[in-house]
């Protein structure tokens, strides 16, 4: 009788594999449409492939200078060797952010679960996004390459000579340039002409635009960090942006019981969703650790309009 009870105790109900679906799904989804996001974005800055960071490592970033000597040797001399140098630099640790959400009952039952949860997801989704590109925004107006121009047109052009500039003395390949700019002054500027401005998971941007590869039309301000004040263009080729991240999906974190479900062969985001009876809520979590940086901070131009010039 204790066997057979214990037995009939441990059935799983009919219902639990289809909430067990449903979760799964919902989380697969979140993690996908994160990614492909940040895949596109990653497309359009030309950043060539993320870099993860492994537990217990350091961030370094590493340039090699080459003193030449000369190619004039004589029959017969040794060849002199140009001596080459190579200098590790460390970067700031990259910090692990950790988020968690609450959807009570009392609200799925109001608006149904389309609404309370999905809606709430969305939201919750690009408000994550908003956090990594209002650091880089922030970044990026520490750029050392600074000037000031008469016209906004003039600002494009000075901010994206300036790099070029600093790349071609550095000897490093420049493939395109991107540029920032506050949509205010773009919209002013290009007034009825018949330009395409595109956008992506709320990033206004045009392609192939006065030298640039792509222009980003940005707001004053992302989560409450400075994105691009008015009158102010920045540039900076795709070269001098890399993307860091910390895979929420590593076995070193499984280790501590956290399961974190994750997307593909770049772990950008991890996510898990489960239900909390002693609060009648369906709690969500998300874990990132994910930093846009420039590797030269000189390579990076800030152009302020200004009516002196």
């Amino acid at each position: 009788m204790a066997a057979t009870k214990i037995e009939s105790l441990t059935q799983p109900r009919d219902s639990l594999p289809n909430t067990y679906t449903a979760v799964t799904a919902r989380e697969e989804d979140f993690v996908t449409r994160f990614n492909d996001n940040w895949e596109a974005l990653r497309n359009i800055l030309g950043i060539m492939r993320p870099i993860r960071k492994t537990p217990g490592t350091q961030l370094v970033s590493y340039t090699a200078s080459v003193a030449l000597e000369s190619g004039d040797v004589g029959a017969g001399e040794v060849i002199p060797y140009s001596k080459t140098t190579i200098t590790a630099t460390k970067k700031d640790d990259l910090a692990i952010k950790k988020y968690a959400k609450a959807v009570p009952i009392e609200d799925v039952d109001k608006y149904g679960a389309a609404i309370a949860v999905e809606k709430s997801d969305d939201a919750f989704l690009t408000s994550l996004q908003n956090v990594v590109l209002g650091d880089f925004y922030t970044f990026l107006n520490t750029g050392t390459l600074t000037g000031t121009a008469t016209t906004w047109q003039a600002a494009l052009a000075q901010a994206q000579g300036k790099v070029l500039d600093k790349f071609a003395g550095m000897a490093k390949d420049v493939t395109q340039v991107v540029g920032f700019a506050n949509i205010l002054d773009a919209y002013d500027y290009l007034g009825t002409a018949d330009i395409t401005v595109q956008t992506q998971f709320g990033i206004n941007y045009i392609r192939n635009f006065m030298g640039y590869s792509t222009l980003f039309l940005l707001p004053a301000s992302v989560s409450g960090k400075t994105a691009i004040a008015r009158n102010t263009v920045i540039a900076t080729p795709a070269e001098n942006i890399d993307l860091y991240y910390a895979d929420p999906g590593d076995s070193e974190f499984a280790r501590l019981g956290l399961n974190y479900t994750v997307q593909g062969e770049t772990n950008l985001i991890g996510f898990h969703a489960q239900g909390n009876y002693t609060t009648a809520v369906g709690e969500t979590f998300a874990l990132m650790g994910m930093k846009l940086w420039a590797e030269y901070l000189d390579g990076i131009a800030k152009i302020t309009v200004s009516a002196g010039g």
